[in-house]
C-alpha cells in the first residue's frame, strides 16, 4: 500500500488531489496523510521517519512554503519522494536542488499526475529490496536496511534499532533474520545486526555504535567468522 502525503493549506485543494490519486489507483486504495502548513509536514515526517513514500507539497504557503519544507525533509529524510504544486511554473527547475520526483501545475490535470504517480511507483519498486516493511500500533513503515544498526527480541516483541530511532513491533526475531537477509548476523538468541554496523568484536561481545551486544556461546564461532568476513569486505 503507498501512502501519499499532501500538504496544502487550502482544504479543498488537499481533497482535490487525494480524490485524483484514488482515481489513478482504483483497485488499491493508497493511505493518505494530510497537513496544512509546511512547519506540520516537517514535525510530523521527524516524529515518523520512515512512514510516508510520497509527500506532494504546495509551493505556495503561509509560513514555511513547500520549497522550504522540502530542504527542511531533506536535512534529515533522503528517501521520502517529493513531488510540488504549484499555480506558477517560476519554481519548477528549484525542485531538483531538492530531488523532487515532478511537479503538478494548478489546477492539476489527472493526465500529469497519473504520470507522476507512475514514476514514483517505479521508483519505490526498484528500492523495494533495499527496505524492511514493518507494522506496529502507530502504522506502517518501510525502514532502509543501510539505517538498521541491530535487532533485539523480547518474548513477543521486536525492537528495531536504527540511525534515525527504534520501531517496537509484534513479530519473531526468525522471521525478521529471514528477511534482512544475510548482511545481518544472529549473535544471539536475542540478538540480531547489520554486519556493516559492528565496529568491534570483543571477546564475547560486538560494539555497535555506543552498545554492546552480546554474543552466545552457541552462535560465537559462526557469528565470529560472518562478522570478520563482513568486516574485511568479504560478507
Amino acid at each position: 500500500m503507498l501512502r501519499i502525503g499532501i500538504c496544502d493549506d487550502t482544504a479543498a485543494a488537499r481533497e482535490n488531489l487525494r480524490l485524483l490519486c484514488l482515481k489513478h489507483f482504483r483497485l488499491e486504495e493508497p493511505e493518505f496523510f494530510e497537513f496544512s502548513t509546511g512547519d506540520g509536514a516537517v514535525r510530523w515526517l521527524k516524529g515518523h521517519p520512515g512512514a510516508l513514500d510520497l509527500l506532494f507539497l504546495d509551493i505556495e504557503m503561509p509560513g514555511r512554503s513547500g520549497m522550504e519544507a522540502a530542504e527542511a525533509i531533506r536535512a534529515f529524510d533522503r528517501e521520502v519522494l517529493l513531488a510540488f504544486v504549484t499555480s506558477y511554473t517560476d519554481y519548477v527547475y528549484d525542485g531538483y536542488a531538492v530531488g523532487a520526483v515532478g511537479y503538478l501545475v494548478k489546477p492539476v490535470s489527472e493526465e500529469k499526475l497519473s504520470s507522476l504517480l507512475d514514476r514514483a511507483a517505479a521508483a519505490l519498486e526498484q528500492r523495494a529490496p533495499a527496505v524492511y516493511t514493518l507494522r506496529n500500533a502507530q502504522g506502517m513503515f518501510k525502514v532502509p536496511l543501510r539505517e538498521i544498526l541491530y535487532a533485539a527480541s523480547d518474548r513477543r516483541q521486536v525492537t528495531l534499532t536504527t540511525s534515525r530511532g527504534d520501531y517496537t513491533f509484534y513479530g519473531k526475531l526468525d522471521d525478521v533474520a529471514a528477511q534482512l537477509g544475510a548482511g545481518f548476523v544472529r549473535i544471539h538468541q536475542r540478538y540480531l545486526v547489520n554486519a556493516r554496523a559492528v565496529s568491534a568484536v570483543v571477546g564475547a561481545s560486538v560494539q555497535v555504535g555506543e552498545v554492546h551486544l552480546p554474543i552466545s556461546r552457541s552462535l560465537h564461532q559462526q557469528a565470529a567468522m560472518a562478522l570478520a568476513r563482513a568486516m574485511v569486505g568479504e560478507g
